[in-house]
């Protein structure tokens, strides 16, 4: 009983506390170096003969927060051991938590900077549009922000045991205020996430807007598409306006394009020459396509005339109006060869006498 109540009073003064602690932060410092040394020679030795970079980035920045987690799991420890959990050191220990949690809040913005630098670029590479390319730096920006939000609303509640629902519920105002401002931005944002998605065209593609817009599609964009149109200007749309509007994909989902030619005639006409001419016409021409084959229609009596439709496929939308001015050069010829005439407006006026 005596010789407990001596190893109680020589274990229970403040010297062997502040003796043991020292030794636990010495011996924390030596593991710390330890493990250091094991990534230095083993990992990295490792991982630099592989054939990824990535292995290599992701030793580097977990190696160091490794290494202080060590020390300050140490730290914590003898400062448990000298202060005791009703001592007013508690805040201390508080204060070694939140520095251990901001490290591995840093870490995993470390991480999260890996993956965008050195993962997705090589993804989104493997796409046809520059969408996803400009996505990148605000998911990234997104993706940082969420990870402090949520780091720093731990320590809040689970270190210093603050309320962080008033705090973060404060932030939700104040964003409904900011998106509120910038509804057109935001409008425009999830316009492209749709075309993305969505994938209603590609670079390259003819389309025509719901506004009447027509043009080949050279850049979808994050927040706006830039179409060429055929007098070689270039158009930026907002993709909120695409997003809400109807668009007419002339290249997809394949690229040839029916051509449709009205052509009035006299009255009078042979209609089977006519025809026959039209037909020939198109089969002459070497950028019809033989199939679906060419068709003429006798469409309508008019007012001063027979109107025909001849009907033709062109295998890409950029041939339209090639193949447009060689049908009508050679419809002025051959109906001339051929005695077709084409007649000029003609009103009959009937007078009392």
């Amino acid at each position: 009983m005596y010789a407990q109540q001596i190893l109680g009073s020589l274990f229970g003064t403040i010297e062997y506390k502040l003796a043991l602690a020292a030794s636990i932060m010495v011996l924390s410092v030596i593991v710390a170096y330890l493990v250091d040394l094991v990534f230095k020679k083993v990992l990295l030795h490792f991982t630099s003969k592989t054939r990824f970079e990535i292995d290599d980035l992701v030793i580097h920045a977990v190696k160091r927060p490794i290494y202080y987690t060590v020390i300050l799991m140490g730290a914590f420890l003898a400062l448990s051991i000298v202060g005791g959990a009703e001592s007013y050191l508690w805040i201390f220990n508080d204060i070694l938590l939140t520095i251990l949690a901001l490290v591995w809040i840093f870490t995993l913005i470390s991480l999260n900077k890996i993956l965008f630098d050195n993962v997705f670029p090589s993804l989104v590479k493997k796409t046809e549009t520059k969408i996803d390319d400009e996505m990148l730096p605000l998911l990234k920006g997104l993706s940082d922000i969420v990870i402090g939000l949520v780091g720093i609303g731990l320590i809040l509640e689970s270190v210093w045991g603050l309320n962080v629902v008033p705090l973060f519920a404060s932030a939700g105002i104040v964003g409904i205020a900011i998106a509120f401002a910038a509804k057109d931005a935001i409008s425009q944002f999830f316009g492209g996430l749709s075309i993305y998605y969505d994938k209603p065209f590609k670079n390259g593609d003819r389309i025509e807007i719901a506004d009447g817009q027509l043009g080949i599609v050279e850049e979808v964009g994050i927040r706006s598409t830039r179409i060429l149109d055929f007098y070689n200007n270039m158009i930026i749309i907002p993709n909120s306006i695409i997003a809400n509007n109807k668009v007419i994909n002339y290249t997809s989902p394949q690229p040839k394009m029916m051509v449709k030619i009205t052509i009035g005639v006299a009255y009078g006409s042979d209609v089977a020459k006519v025809k026959r001419v039209l037909l020939d016409i198109a089969k002459g021409i070497d950028l019809v396509l033989d199939y679906p084959e060419p068709s003429v229609r006798f469409d309508n009596h008019g007012d001063f005339s027979l109107d025909f439709a001849l009907i033709l496929w062109v295998k890409y939308p950029s041939e339209k109006f090639s193949v447009i001015n060689e049908v009508n050069t050679l419809i002025d010829s051959e109906f001339g060869k051929e005695g077709i005439d084409i007649p000029f407006p003609t009103y009959t006026i009937l007078k009392d006498q």
